[in-house]
């Protein structure tokens, strides 16, 4: 028993360490935006980026950025939790809300409190709001890494687990490059968009296995 407690209580203090670290990078990438000391990073990683432009590139880009869009979010967010809710798994349904609403939540506060404006120059689709944290980053890091949890969770091939993971790195990193090469967001604002929706999903994935194995505790 008390080998267990000790295991759980690593586990917690790790989780907790990694959420520290995390926030603590995203500190330095948001006083590095203030201080305007991140701008040789930015514009190394456009120049690279949108070096590539061509035709057919673009659409594919457009296509990504699209289905990183609220829309399809919700929609993506809404058929996952009819699916666990009709298979009866209730609180993996409940975790997706949670992550999913809480990052909308956070990354509007965010981009409330840092307001910056977004990038001005090249700009290949046109966008209003401010721009740190990319909200489409925050986004797709949360909901195809929640899904990829849940899926993995759930299945049981070695297969499996390795396309699951694959569709959902492939999905985010789309996504997140199609902002930069599209030139509605600076690379700093994907990078604080992944860290805080890194933070976000550690914890909520945390509380959600300590409540789980609470809770198979007291059935046993």
């Amino acid at each position: 028993m008390l080998f267990v407690v000790r295991g759980l209580s690593f586990r917690l203090l790790l989780t907790w360490f990694i959420c520290a670290v995390l926030t603590g990078l995203f500190a330095f990438v948001a006083r590095s935006i203030h201080l305007q000391t991140i701008t040789s990073f930015d514009e190394s990683v456009i120049d690279l980026v949108q070096g590539t432009e061509s035709p057919w590139l673009t659409t594919v880009m457009k296509i990504f950025t699209n289905v990183g869009s609220t829309s399809i979010v919700v929609l993506f967010s809404l058929t996952g939790l009819a699916w666990l809710y009709w298979k009866g798994y209730r609180a993996q349904a409940f975790l997706l809300v949670v992550v999913i609403a809480g990052t909308g939540i956070i990354n509007q506060i965010m981009k409330f409190v840092f307001k910056r404006e977004r990038p001005n120059f090249h700009r290949l689709i046109d966008i209003g709001g401010y721009s740190f944290p990319s909200g489409h980053t925050m986004m797709a890091f949360s909901l195809y890494t929640i899904l990829a949890y849940i899926i993995w969770r759930n299945l049981r091939t070695t297969w499996g687990h390795v396309a699951v993971v694959s569709i959902a790195t492939v999905m985010i990193m789309m996504i997140a490059v199609s902002r930069i090469y599209l030139g509605v967001h600076f690379p700093s604002d994907i990078v604080g968009g992944a860290l805080a929706s890194g933070v976000w999903l550690i914890a909520s994935i945390s509380i959600y296995q300590h409540y789980q194995r609470k809770r198979q505790s007291t059935l046993t």
